[in-house]
């Protein structure tokens, strides 16, 4: 899953500040890279951030959706708010990414009357508080419980089990240790029935372990979705797609893997 973030604050440095043109482009070479996902994401939720109004996030998404649909590969949006899931479905989107769990009031009946994937994902708090000293008796046990209970909320409501993708949410309310212990512990959670999303690309976590700066996290990111596909991760969220399928290549050639989902 390539990220495509039509942003102007991305953590990365990535942002495209919602230029339909320059999000094609950057879509096409990911998918030469080896993308088979696309995720358009217009609100960073990186640590600290605000919400930003609708209209913005609407005006940043729905072109992009609009000019990505033709590519051959599916479309994932990166959203909370109900309104832009029901824009981006009707545009072409095939995935919902909710870093919320569809818990926004009206976001279940939107994708629950629609044909689309949802990612569903443990966030402990919200993007600009979440990072203020988050506490876990057992991090995996809470995340697993948490998707878990989600799980039976959003399928109660009509979403059947095969459109769903988890994602435990690496950065999101957690500290550098309570993200490798979840790591550790991502097998179990990998051996439930549903797919799971793995997302550390360039993220805190990588620099707080190596030292580098964002710009400079490729090798360790693609190693860490690497170790994630290994611990069963079924989909890999990444800046740096040919990257990541390099050291899968590696992987496969090594280990005879079949990577050939990723």
């Amino acid at each position: 899953m390539a990220i495509i973030n039509v942003t102007p604050d991305s953590f990365s440095g990535d942002g495209l500040n919602g230029s339909a043109d320059a999000a094609l482009r950057q879509a096409e070479q990911a998918i030469r890279d080896g993308a088979t996902i696309l995720d358009i994401g217009g609100e960073s939720t990186r640590p600290g951030s605000e919400s930003v109004p609708l209209k913005d996030e609407l005006a940043r998404v729905i072109p992009v959706v609009r000019a990505l649909v033709s590519l051959g590969v599916p479309i994932s949006v990166d959203t909370v708010k109900p309104e832009v899931m029901e824009e981006a479905i009707a545009a072409g989107a095939a995935i919902i990414n909710d870093i919320n769990a569809l818990r926004e009031p009206g976001a279940i009946e939107v994708v629950a009357q629609s044909d689309a994937g949802v990612c569903l994902m443990h966030m402990q708090g919200q993007p600009r508080t979440m990072q203020q000293e988050p506490v876990y008796r057992n991090v995996a046990e809470e995340v697993e419980s948490f998707l878990r209970q989600q799980l039976a909320v959003v399928m109660q409501a009509g979403v059947a089990a095969e459109r769903i993708c988890l994602d435990p949410g690496f950065g999101f309310g957690k500290t550098l240790e309570h993200n490798l212990q979840l790591f550790r512990d991502l097998p179990q959670l990998c051996h439930k029935g549903f797919p799971v999303l793995v997302g550390v690309s360039r993220k805190t976590m990588i620099g707080a372990v190596t030292g580098r700066a964002v710009n400079a996290r490729m090798v360790a990111s693609a190693a860490a979705a690497m170790l994630a596909a290994q611990k069963g991760a079924a989909v890999l969220r990444v800046h740096d797609v040919a990257a990541t399928r390099d050291a899968l290549a590696m992987w496969a050639a090594i280990d005879c893997a079949d990577v050939t989902a990723y």
